[in-house]
């Protein structure tokens, strides 16, 4: 797990990457990484970065200390009781993890600890998901009379009807195993696993081809807001434009030859 142990002057996020891979480490462990508007600035900067950056793969988002993400930051939002201070923030985080489903590279959350609220949320918003079997996920806003509306969004995306909502309704607390058999996790290890199992899964998306990857990944988001025809005649370009890849050309003759293929990334 991250170790990091932040003054106030250190930053919100910090990016370290290795061999394609680029993790985000969420900086601010004494408040349990909670999204402030600053916390939200620092991610969608580097979001912003990355996506722009060829040389990245694979996302990571972690947390340092004791926790993933407790969700947006309470003392803040008390202390700016104004709607358009509110509005902005929600606008802001909104667009941020928007970016994670946006951007080319998939993204993977490594939740350790809780992930509550828009910290749920931010699993939720991740393209995948491995949680330390001790993680514990909640939408707690109800608790204090503010139902999670945002967290909603990526959570009824992720879990069931009834499932999301009963979270949503009651504040209740889930444990890593509920999140994985209800659709919010990939896979759940223990403790001292999770960064094998992340790099497990990271390494395997390496191997794959990036135009294909990102194309894919365009497509998937894209077609879950379609009806059934629209989303079969968006799916049948999207596979045709990828046939006339290069990538796709060398991955095919590969097979067909027997060896292992050398992605040209175009």
């Amino acid at each position: 797990m991250p170790t990091l142990t932040p003054s106030q002057d250190d930053p919100y996020v910090v990016r370290d990457d290795l061999d394609g891979v680029a993790t985000l480490t969420l900086n601010r462990a004494q408040q349990f990484n909670a999204l402030s508007q600053a916390m939200i600035s620092a991610l969608q900067n580097e979001l912003d970065a990355i996506t722009a950056d060829p040389t990245v793969r694979v996302v990571v988002i972690a947390g340092a200390g004791k926790a993933f993400c407790a969700g947006h930051d309470l003392k803040e939002m008390r202390a700016n009781h104004d709607k358009a201070f509110m509005q902005d923030l929600f606008r802001r985080c909104g667009k941020m993890m928007m970016t994670l489903t946006q951007m080319p590279q998939p993204v993977i959350a490594r939740v350790h600890g809780i992930a509550t609220a828009a910290g749920c949320q931010l699993v939720a918003m991740c393209d995948l998901a491995v949680a330390v079997d001790s993680a514990r996920f909640a939408t707690s806003g109800i608790n204090v009379g503010l139902f999670c509306a945002t967290p909603g969004v990526g959570l009824s995306r992720n879990l069931g009807r009834k499932q999301a909502l009963e979270m949503l309704l009651t504040g209740d607390f889930i444990d890593a195993q509920a999140a994985l058999r209800q659709g919010l996790v990939n896979r759940v290890v223990a403790g001292d696993a999770l960064d094998a199992e992340v790099d497990r899964l990271a390494r395997s998306i390496l191997g794959k081809s990036s135009v294909a990857i990102g194309m894919g990944k365009q497509m998937f988001y894209k077609q879950l807001e379609m009806g059934l025809d629209a989303a079969y005649q968006y799916a049948s370009e999207v596979m045709a434009c990828n046939m006339m890849t290069d990538d796709a050309g060398e991955g095919i003759d590969a097979f067909i030859g027997k060896r292992k293929p050398q992605w040209r990334g175009r």
